[in-house]
Formats: structure tokens, C-alpha cells, sequence
């Protein structure tokens, strides 16, 4: 008769969204390692670009901030944790030791269990937009058809969405609750933020551009807002040549209030 064995991984979830797991905790950990996200990458075996895209992630679902970027310098700049990514990183290896003796004492009570089967399960929220962002109802205002939505990210960071009245009744929105905000990247044009241009869209965040993909027809720009939440913008490789976008440039993100989808957990 074949041994029963009791597997499982320690996941830390915002209001049961999967956020921070063993993986994610490593590169965080390698990233105080080494002062460096290339480092960490290279050490993970994870190309660059992936380790950038956990690390906007997580920043961007965290309350704090985790990871701090440093640029320029006679030493060029670094990555570090915040005391806040550290206290994280310390509380889930804590956590994951006593999960692990937790695993250890199941696997000793199921030992004469024949059949075990697990039946429960839940989806998380995947969408194609690259740009979601966790956030707070601050004010609803109603109308016939639509209603304005205003949502506050981390910092001084609002961005505002129009959706129908019906959608609001059926999330449950209201003020204070906490909703998902995802915006497709090609639907966010870029601007310099000394444009004197005036503009209706909405929706207008300044930011650091702290990374930039060229591709041979667009290129997706990075921006880093006052919160330390991560902007995404695909725009065509000319206007980043026309605009001048290169590292450090301060940029103003701009799109429609009906570009917004706001999503929340069931």
C-alpha cells in the first residue's frame, strides 16, 4: 500500500487573492541580498523583466510599499527592501517553518487514511490588462445611466472611473471599499509633464519612467507614481523617440475614465 503523503504551499492572500508565496519571497529576499534586481534575477534564474514585473506587482497590491528603487550615483543606483518588505519576508519564513511541521503532523494523522479527496477551489482574477491597481472608494456619484467612480491608490494618486449604475449596484460599491482598477496599457497615452496641451481625459497621473522595452513598432513604458504604484503605457517606438522618453523622465500619463474597469472579490 502506497504511503500517504500531505503536500502544500503557504500562500499570503489579500481578501483571498493569492498574493505572496514562496517564490515571491525568495526574489524579495535575494533582492536585500544583493542590493540589486539584476543579481536577484540572475540568481532566481528568472530573465529581468520577470522579476521586474513580480516586483510591480506586488508593490502595487501591497499597503506598503516593499521594494525601493535608487538611481544615478557614482555607484548606479541599487534596489533594496523597505522595513516593511523585510518584516514580510521575516513573518512569512516564520510562518512557512510552522506550516511545514503543521504538513508534518497531518501527514502522521492521515497515515491510515486510504482515499482523500479535495473538492475545494477558487479562480483567481486574471484579465489581459497590464495594469491593475488596488484601491479605495472614496466617492460615488451617481446619474441616470453612468455614475463616477473615484478611487484612491497608494499616496496622492486618484484616478476616476465611469461605469453604469447597474455595474455599481451589482459589485456593491460603496465608499470605502476596497476595488481593482484595471486599465489596458495601449489605452494610456503619454505626455511631458511641461505640456501646456489641456486635455479631457479624466485621468491624468505624473510619474518617472523607470523602465522602457523598445520593440521594432511600440515600445512599453514603465512609470513610477508619487505612491510608488507602477504605470504601464504601450505607445508607438516614434513617440518615445518624438517625446524623448528615456529613464528618469518625468512623464504625465493620461486616459479616459471609461478606459477604467473596476473589478472586486466575491
Amino acid at each position: 500500500m502506497p504511503t500517504t503523503k500531505v503536500k502544500g504551499r503557504l500562500w499570503l492572500s489579500a481578501d483571498d487573492r493569492q498574493a505572496i508565496g514562496r517564490g515571491r519571497i525568495e526574489l524579495l529576499s535575494k533582492i536585500n541580498e544583493y542590493g540589486s534586481i539584476t543579481k536577484a534575477a540572475k540568481a532566481m534564474r528568472m530573465s529581468y523583466k520577470a522579476a521586474w514585473d513580480a516586483v510591480d506587482m506586488m508593490n502595487n497590491l501591497s499597503p506598503e510599499l516593499l521594494v525601493m528603487r535608487s538611481s544615478g550615483g557614482k555607484g548606479g543606483g541599487g534596489t533594496q527592501l523597505t522595513n516593511y518588505g523585510k518584516m514580510l519576508v521575516t513573518a512569512f519564513q516564520e510562518l512557512e517553518a510552522e506550516h511545514q511541521q503543521f504538513l508534518a503532523y497531518l501527514e502522521e494523522k492521515l497515515s491510515n487514511i486510504q482515499h482523500l479527496q479535495q473538492l475545494m477551489g477558487k479562480l483567481m482574477m486574471q484579465t489581459s490588462a497590464r495594469n491593475q491597481f488596488l484601491g479605495t472608494v472614496t466617492h460615488i456619484k451617481r446619474g441616470p445611466v453612468n455614475c463616477e467612480v473615484l478611487v484612491q491608490l497608494k499616496g496622492q494618486d486618484k484616478l476616476v472611473a465611469v461605469i453604469t449604475d447597474d455595474s455599481v449596484t451589482n459589485l456593491g460599491l460603496v465608499e470605502g471599499k476596497q476595488v481593482y482598477a484595471l486599465i489596458k496599457s495601449p489605452l494610456v497615452t503619454l505626455m511631458p509633464t511641461t505640456s501646456k496641451l489641456k486635455i479631457s481625459a479624466r485621468n491624468c497621473l505624473s510619474g518617472k519612467v523607470i523602465q522602457v522595452v523598445k520593440g521594432t513598432v511600440n515600445a512599453e513604458v514603465t512609470l513610477e507614481l508619487s505612491g510608488g504604484t507602477v504605470l504601464k503605457a504601450v505607445v508607438t517606438q516614434g513617440a518615445v523617440d518624438d517625446l524623448a522618453i528615456q529613464l528618469d523622465s518625468s512623464i504625465c500619463a493620461f486616459f479616459k475614465a471609461s478606459s477604467v474597469v473596476l473589478a472586486v472579490e466575491e
